[in-house]
């Protein structure tokens, strides 16, 4: 199941970056970029900060084959998506649940306090989108008023909260998944955003 929601969000991620890149009308290389970029982009970041070389998606091709096909399926449903922003959205939020675990996962694995399990699963969640932003010249979503950064937080406390009723692992991953992306849902639906700082 890890190895699967890992997969998912590679996609989903590599989805969202060519999404992006095509709304800002780049060429294919420049799409395929940042397809790639947002999709390893928090995991490369996370390897590094944990010593862990090379990293993930240079030892395991699996990875840059499910970001050639979430490439591929971006570029041959482009048409189907007909509200690209929607599309966009929903891939965005898939891969913020799905990599947040990993980053979670990541740093329990080599016994680091919950705390900074966290922040890691936070930072593998977010920071490819953070990279594919800045590329496409637009304000990371984590820096906006939209509730994002936020949720990975809070997927890290309900998953330790869960992980201490010791629930199978498979149940413990789809249950924390579900409540971070039901909670962006619901947070958009309802325009729940944190307080902005206003310079007077």
């Amino acid at each position: 199941m890890f190895h699967l929601l890992d997969l998912i969000g590679t996609m989903a991620f590599a989805m969202s970056g060519a999404l992006t890149a095509m709304h800002k009308k780049l060429d294919p290389f420049g799409v395929f970029i940042i397809a790639f970029v947002t999709a390893v982009g928090g995991g490369t970041l996370r390897d590094v900060l944990i010593g862990r070389t090379p990293v993930g998606w240079m030892l395991d091709l699996q990875y840059v084959y499910v970001i050639i096909l979430g490439f591929g399926f971006a570029i041959l449903f482009r048409k189907k998506f007909d509200r690209l922003r929607t599309s966009l959205f929903l891939f965005d939020t898939i891969g913020l649940g799905v990599f947040t675990l990993i980053g979670l996962e990541k740093g329990i694995m080599i016994g680091l306090h919950p705390a900074i399990c966290i922040a890691l699963g936070t930072m593998t969640a977010c920071f490819g989108g953070v990279i594919r932003d800045i590329l496409c010249n637009e304000i990371p979503t984590i820096f906006r008023r939209e509730i994002y950064a936020t949720i990975c937080i809070f997927g890290g406390i309900v998953f330790f909260i869960l992980k201490k009723l010791n629930l199978e692992d498979d149940i413990l991953y789809l249950v924390t998944s579900v409540v971070m992306i039901v909670t962006r849902l619901l947070a958009v639906k309802y325009k729940w955003y944190l307080p902005a700082f206003e310079h007077k």
